[in-house]
Formats: C-alpha cells, structure tokens, sequence
C-alpha cells in the first residue's frame, strides 16, 4: 500500500522527489574529475568544461540508477528497518507514477546528450548497463558485488579521461580500484554489523572477519599503489601520502569506534577531520600541480 497521504503538501513531494535522486550521493561521481587534476589542465577553459559535463552527466546517470534499484527492491526496502524509512518509493512519499516520469526525464537528457558527447556517453552507458545488471543478478553474487561496485569508480575517472581526450593512467586506474574496492568491502562490513545477513541476500554469503580482510587488503594495497605513482611519477606530490594514509586510518576510525553510516557518502560528510583531510588533499594537489 502506498503510504503518502492525499493531501501531502507540494514541498514535502518535492523533498521526496529530490532524495529519490539521492543529490548526496554526487559526491562519488568527484572521482571524473581526477584527469583534470592530475593533467594540470584545471586553468584550461575548454578542458574545465568537458570534465564538468561529464560530471554532470554522470551524475544524473547514478541518479537513474538509484531509482530504478529502488524500484526494483521496492517491496525488500518496505521490510528493512531503516530503507523503510529513508527511501521515497518504500516509504511512500514518491508514487511509482512520479519516479516513472523523473526516471524518463532522466533518460532523457542522457540521450540528447549523446549528439554533444558521445564518447563519454559510451562510458556511462556501460556504467548503466553494469548496474542494470548488478540491480538484476549480480548484487547477490559475493565478492562480485564488491568488484562492480569498485568497477562503477573506475569507468568515473574513465569518463573523466575521455572528456579531455588523454589516456587513463594505469597507476590511477589500479589505485581508483584499490580504494573503491576498500569503500565497497566497508560498506558490506558495516551492512553486516548495522542490520544483520538477513539485511541483503549476498551478505549471508559473509561473514565480518572475511569483509574485513578484504577491507585491509584492499585498503592497503590502494596505499601502496597511490605510494608508488608519487613516487615514481609524481615525486612533488610526497606530501599527500601522509594524507592518504590518515584518511584510511581516520576512515577506518569513524566505522569501528564511532560506527558510522553504511554509506561512505554520509561518512565523509558527517567526519569533519575526514572531510578536511580530503580537501588538504585536494587544495595541496592543486597547489603543487598549478601550471607554470
């Protein structure tokens, strides 16, 4: 039964429409503008304008993703104690009807868009088709799960690499898999600890000493990768290695002792020694890229 009351005030409907987009979740798609930033090509006009595009692009891409995996788990989120709650089409508050013409409008743009900027439209199609078929099948296959999850991050920063027409460094893709794998083994583990095996089918397929084992192999192994681009391509960046390596443990910090959010998202914006860590990052690659 749908829960939305008759008379729910345009605001509130509009509130609901806007968390069906899930706009917290944009923040994942920063990883395609990682080219622009490495290629210290940010001063370039025409280049600042590609990557934003592709941002843009990609951003409304996840957002057609995550309404059709609500729709498709409509009815599975209805019975989750907290899903209930925070996802308009369980809860309620947005009509199948709605999500339906949103989700169209959505399409919509992506498709118009392809006559600007086809390449990067041919990533995100592939990102498209790779979560259809996670929402689909491969979200209860374990340790798949994880590595589409991890492949979603890499085909951003692909994205990012074909707006500016230069070739994905195999250091960043490596590390980019490295990290997103660590975020997506943390996601299950605090899925595992928050509300149970019972809460996603794959996850009866887990257990919390394996999730976090892969957690650490995958943490340490996107530090050791970032470790060895700096140093052997990047050696002015030097200083961001602690930074990295105070994220993760910080990172870490925030799940075990604080038993943060199952979202990495909400995390880093809940965690300001966190989220200042990430943007030291940010400002001093930018300060140390800066064209001459």
């Amino acid at each position: 039964m749908n829960n939305i009351p008759r008379s729910s005030p345009l605001p509130t409907q509009i509130e609901s429409a806007i968390t069906l987009l899930r706009p917290k979740q944009w923040v994942k798609n920063a990883f395609v503008l990682a080219p622009l930033l490495f290629t210290g090509t940010f001063l370039d006009i025409v280049a600042v304008t590609h990557a934003l595009l592709a941002l843009i692009l990609f951003c409304i891409a996840s957002s057609a993703t995550y309404i059709v995996n609500d729709w498709h788990d409509i009815e599975h989120d209805r019975r989750h104690p907290i899903k209930a709650k925070t996802r308009p089409l369980a809860a309620g508050t947005v009509t199948p009807s709605v999500a339906f013409c949103i989700l169209s409008t959505l399409y919509g743009v992506l498709l118009a868009s392809w006559f600007i900027f086809p390449d990067v439209l041919l990533v995100i199609s592939a990102y498209a088709i790779l979560n259809l078929a996670y929402t689909r099948l491969l979200k209860h296959q374990p340790v798949i799960d994880i590595f589409v999850i991890a492949t979603g991050f890499v085909l951003r920063v692909y994205a990012g690499a074909v707006a500016l027409a230069v070739p994905v460094s195999a250091w960043m893709f490596i590390t980019t898999l490295c990290l997103a794998l660590y975020l997506a083994a943390a996601k299950r583990l605090q899925e595992l600890k928050h509300s149970g095996a019972n809460s996603r089918l794959v996850l009866q397929h887990y257990s919390v000493q394996l999730v976090e084992r892969y957690a650490e192999m995958a943490a340490m192994s996107a530090l050791v990768f970032y470790s060895m681009f700096v140093l052997s391509s990047r050696p002015e960046l030097v200083l961001t290695i602690p930074l990295v390596l105070f994220g993760l443990f910080r990172y870490w910090y925030v799940l075990e002792i604080q038993d943060g959010s199952e979202s990495p998202t909400e995390l880093l914006l809940d965690d300001w020694p966190l989220l200042l860590t990430v943007l030291s990052w940010v400002g001093f690659c930018v300060f140390t890229l800066w064209p001459a």
